[in-house]
């Protein structure tokens, strides 16, 4: 099983990116002021850089540390990454499955039907763990909804159908988001699912998490020898990682969702770290943001036992055993793929 390795963070606006030797170095000003080995790291990500160094980007793409730089509101800017491993077959057959409608379609309803099962889930615990402070009625008849998905799934006839279905659940699902924040209610109340820009506090925390969870999914894929850009469920589109987002779709209400929640909750976020800007757009400052990334790398950290493997691992490690799983699919290894459903 792969090692879970840092991935290091850089918030600071005018931070220039070096190296020296085998070593990642942070300056500002000519300062250094952070340095780490670079082979104790799987990714750097830049929020408002100043800039990289030519030899920091070779050495980051020979030791196959993904380089992705963010605007300092968390907007994807770009990557820099080494050659793609694996083997030449796999993203071949990748691509041929991809031109498929009917293994697209069967992929597809799995990424949902996991989705589904664990949103699901997140709302199912709210009403275990908090049922005199939820709306019980909104709850209950929102978990009948979605357990009858995952069949209505099995009976569409195509990927279009999958994505209609897929909506209707998100809608359905944010829809009861507001019964999971107990505390500061008014000023993380979600008026529905929006983005770019997104226009209120829990939705700017969601959008963060789930760039976060999109820099996971590409360098899984690409450590496996798959083509993040070539999807399934999610079409073809320049500059858009497909396949990432595919995955995604089953990761995102435990990785990211539970965590936005239990920041608010607890307390760990407040709205006087959001800004407010003149379009209506809602930002996080950097505080925010450097404690946003300190409970996402301590999320990464907790070990749970993995549904499918049934071997115990970091949460960090599941977008790259679930890439690895599809792998081994597209290989023959495996009948089918296993999509990772948390209970």
């Amino acid at each position: 099983m792969r090692k879970l390795l840092n991935t290091l963070y850089v918030t600071m606006p005018d931070a220039y990116l070096a190296c020296e030797n085998e070593n990642v170095l942070v300056k500002v000003k000519d300062e250094i002021r952070f340095r780490i080995p670079v082979h104790n790291l799987e990714g750097i990500i830049c929020f408002g850089f100043a800039g990289a160094s030519p030899g920091l980007m070779y050495l980051c793409c020979e030791r196959g540390v993904a380089l992705s730089f963010l605007t300092e509101y968390g907007r994807f800017m770009g990557r820099v990454t080494g050659n793609i491993s694996g083997n030449v077959l796999l993203r071949r057959t990748q691509y041929r499955w991809s031109d498929d409608e009917a293994v697209s379609l069967r992929l597809s309803r799995r990424f949902i039907t996991a989705k589904v099962v664990n949103c699901r889930a997140v709302l199912h615990r709210a009403l275990r763990d908090h049922p005199e402070s939820v709306d019980r009625e909104l709850l209950e008849n929102t978990l009948q909804w979605l357990a009858a998905m995952p069949q209505r799934l099995e009976k569409a006839e195509n990927s279009d159908a999958v994505r209609g279905i897929e909506g209707e659940a998100a809608h359905l699902y944010f829809s009861c988001f507001n019964e999971l924040i107990l505390n500061q209610k008014e000023d993380f109340c979600m008026t529905g699912r929006n983005r770019r820009p997104p226009t209120d506090r829990i939705n700017a925390l969601l959008s963060f998490l789930y760039t976060l969870l999109t820099h996971e999914a590409v360098a899984a894929l690409e450590s496996v020898g798959l083509d993040p850009q070539v999807g399934f469920l999610h079409r073809d589109r320049p500059g858009r990682p497909s396949l990432a987002l595919d995955i995604m779709e089953e990761l995102r209400p435990h990785f990211a969702d539970r965590l936005a929640v239990t920041l608010v909750n607890r307390n760990q976020v407040s709205s006087g770290g959001f800004v407010i800007k003149e379009n209506g757009a809602v930002i996080m400052d950097e505080d925010t943001r450097k404690e946003v990334l300190t409970a996402w790398q301590k999320r990464k950290q907790e070990e749970i036992i993995h549904p499918y493997l049934e071997e115990r691992i970091p949460l960090g490690l599941v977008p790259y055993v679930q890439a690895m799983l599809l792998a081994r699919h597209m290989r023959g290894d495996l009948e089918d793929y296993p999509p990772f459903i948390w209970k």
